[in-house]
């Protein structure tokens, strides 16, 4: 089992927790990594892309001139691809750009996340994130205490009461706050540090430690 530290929200040590090692101190599959990131952004593309073709584009009705006899090649729209407003050859057409991954794979890919977290020390685990207001301020505080200057994700649990301290960081840029069941590889990858109440990494090591 990984041990951590627990700390409360002046950084202040006040226990520790063991966690799984095959969440925590798994080997990391680089490539499930990066499947799940790739599958996860390609979900986000629209794939409205779209170019009309010489059946789409309007005019071209009538044959630009006679079959025979100008010496020029037969022609029968002005609408074909090589004029000028013609319609576009092999243009884009609108797709959906999402694949399939198989939960396995996605599972091991947070595993993987998780456990280059834990073995760049970027892994801060907080007794409670129950702020007594909902103050931008003073949720600033608890990232000074921490020395957090980068991008952050903080995870809780949905027992958790962390109405106030999500309310607290909205305002501030590169702060992200989600729960157990919102945890995602990219949002994983994307935070210099990961921040988990005790009940949401208890609950990751116990989810994930199923698969």
């Amino acid at each position: 089992m990984a041990k951590f530290d627990v700390f409360d929200l002046q950084a202040n040590k006040v226990g520790d927790i063991e966690l799984s090692d095959s969440v925590f101190g798994c080997e990391v599959n680089t490539q499930a990594i990066f499947d799940a990131v790739l599958r996860q952004q390609s979900s986000w593309r629209q794939g409205t892309h779209k170019a009309k073709t010489r059946t789409e584009v309007s005019g071209g009705g009538k044959k630009p001139f006679r079959q025979k006899g100008t010496g020029r090649a037969r022609q029968g729209s002005s609408r074909a691809v090589q004029y000028r407003g013609g319609g576009i050859a092999f243009g884009p057409t609108p797709l959906s750009h999402t694949f399939k991954l198989n939960r396995k794979v996605r599972r091991l890919a947070l595993r993987s996340g998780l456990t280059l977290k834990a073995q760049s020390e970027n892994i801060i685990v907080l007794d409670s994130i129950d702020m007594p207001a909902a103050k931008t301020k003073d949720f600033v505080k608890v990232l000074d205490a921490f020395k957090i200057e980068r991008k952050a994700l903080f995870v809780v649990d949905i027992e958790d009461n962390f109405e106030n301290a999500d309310l607290s960081s909205r305002n501030l840029q590169n702060i992200a706050m989600v729960t157990v069941e919102g945890l995602n590889i990219f949002d994983l990858q994307n935070a210099g540090k990961l921040v988990m109440t005790k009940n949401a990494a208890a609950k990751i090591g116990e989810v994930l430690a199923n698969e």
